[in-house]
């Protein structure tokens, strides 16, 4: 059986952020995310090994570089 995918606010839940969080790190490439036409989803096991792993964080630091 395959495994259900989370919806933004189902991820927002399980790392306890806001959904505008999930969504810039989703757009950021620090979350691990899977794009369904304007849709995004997230796997559970993904998030998971993401926790597992020490996460990621942005380059350069927290603070980015004005653009």
């Amino acid at each position: 059986m395959a495994e259900k995918l989370l919806k933004v606010a189902e991820a927002a839940e399980w790392l306890d952020l806001s959904e505008y969080q999930i969504l810039a790190y989703a757009r950021e490439g620090i979350l691990p995310s899977v794009r369904l036409g304007r849709q995004v989803r997230f796997s559970s096991d993904a998030l998971d090994e993401f926790i597992v792993s020490g996460g990621k964080s942005y380059p350069g630091g927290w603070r980015r570089k004005a653009e």
